[in-house]
């Protein structure tokens, strides 16, 4: 079931097969170095079109402006480096005149608010700070708003890399594949809707986890999940062991069109709230310690057994408690066919919905996303962040 905020996510290009490494943009174990380096690429644009304004109003007049307050002309550029907290800047483009009499203030303002600056550029990336914040931080260094091509080129980094991330090639072989989706809160001009991030969560063939796709649905649907589906496929990633899933209809009709072959693992939690809503609350801890009997039994023997003495008990004083959980029952008891140091992160689909709720803490600071790209970029940057522990598959 998609994590709700209210509640506290074709190619002809060769894929790589599974003795390859996936080119991954970013990886997740190097998010925190890839963030440095787009803040660097931020303030080097920042301070760059700081000096070119500066320069503006030292002249009195834009590149190519004739005006009675022109008072000089450009001459070109020179370099400099300049040493920041997120690593060297070099090669910065220093605007001049012609008389030699302009003098930038920047790098001395730069200096005095070189956190201010960097927290805001960083905020900005992954936070999902309005660029109000990158206005702020440009006052900061000139007194003056910033010019719509400085936003756009700073938005467009994050955006770009994003991009890049969606197009990678994926591993052939995959040993999970977690399905579910997370919800945020999407502005539409005057309005708000609610938008689901359908998430493919796989885990390889060593036990570790990666995010392989993200897709945005203004609702959960068969046709969303073919979407995300036919693009996991379409960057090769086509052979998958298990995949674990919640019981939504279209979810299951999109995974039995494109992954037939695939086993699958119904979510055994999700079975159990379904369960529990027809039964008494008098009773439901008797019932619920019975059901957990069955998922823990050490054979799938014994769970079937355990199984049949639950239907066989509740069958005539809760028959609708029966027909819900004959529901999808063949899908139920599907990790007994893997090694059982896996079971306890296969029966269920909560490797997935507590890495939403990582994701979860780490946006509920933003009451909404101003574009549905923006709302997809920036949840893709905190799900980078996330250091998500491996499985133990062997």
């Amino acid at each position: 079931m998609p994590l709700s905020k209210k509640k506290s996510t074709t190619s002809n290009a060769d894929p790589f097969t599974s003795e390859q490494a996936p080119q991954v943009l970013p990886a997740q174990q190097t998010f925190h170095e890839h963030l440095r380096a787009l803040t660097r690429d931020a303030v080097r644009v920042v301070i760059e079109e700081v000096m070119r304004e500066e320069l503006k109003q030292f002249l009195g007049a834009s590149w190519g402006e004739s005006t009675p307050e022109r008072k000089g002309y450009r001459n070109g550029i020179y370099t400099r480096d300049l040493a920041t907290t997120s690593g060297p800047l070099e090669d910065l483009e220093v605007p001049r005149d012609r008389a030699g009499e302009f003098h930038t203030q920047v790098f001395d303002r730069y200096q005095r608010y070189e956190p201010q600056v960097a927290e805001g550029l960083t905020q900005m990336f992954v936070a999902g700070v309005s660029t109000q914040k990158v206005g702020e931080v440009t006052q900061t260094l000139m007194g003056v708003a910033p010019s719509e091509s400085l936003v756009s080129r700073l938005n467009g980094t994050l955006t770009e890399q994003f991009a890049a991330w969606r197009e990678r090639p994926l591993h052939v072989h995959w040993r999970i594949l977690y399905l579910d989706g997370i919800h945020f809160t999407v502005r539409h001009g005057d309005q708000t809707d609610s938008t689901i991030l359908l998430t493919a969560l796989g885990v390889d063939l060593e036990g570790n986890k990666e995010v392989l796709a993200l897709c945005a649905c203004a609702e959960e649907s068969k046709e969303g999940w073919m979407s995300l589906l036919q693009d996991v496929r379409r960057r090769g990633a086509t052979q998958m062991d298990l995949i674990v899933t919640d019981g939504h209809d279209g979810l299951l009709a999109a995974v039995h069109a494109l992954f037939a072959a695939a086993p699958r693992q119904r979510c055994v939690v999700h079975k159990e709230r379904n369960v529990m809503s027809a039964i008494p609350k008098r009773e439901r801890s008797t019932v619920t310690a019975e059901l957990t009997g069955i998922w823990k039994s050490p054979t799938k023997e014994a769970a079937l057994t355990e199984l049949a003495a639950f239907k066989g008990k509740y069958q005539k004083r809760y028959p609708e408690v029966v027909r819900s959980l004959m529901e999808d029952e063949d899908h139920l008891l599907t990790f007994y066919a893997f090694p059982q140091v896996l079971h306890r992160s296969i029966r269920t689909t909560n490797a997935i919905e507590s890495f939403f709720s990582n994701v979860r803490q780490r946006t509920d600071q933003i009451d909404s996303f101003t574009t549905e790209t923006s709302c997809l970029t920036i949840v893709w940057a905190v799900m980078q962040s996330i250091h998500v522990p491996r499985i133990p598959v062997s």
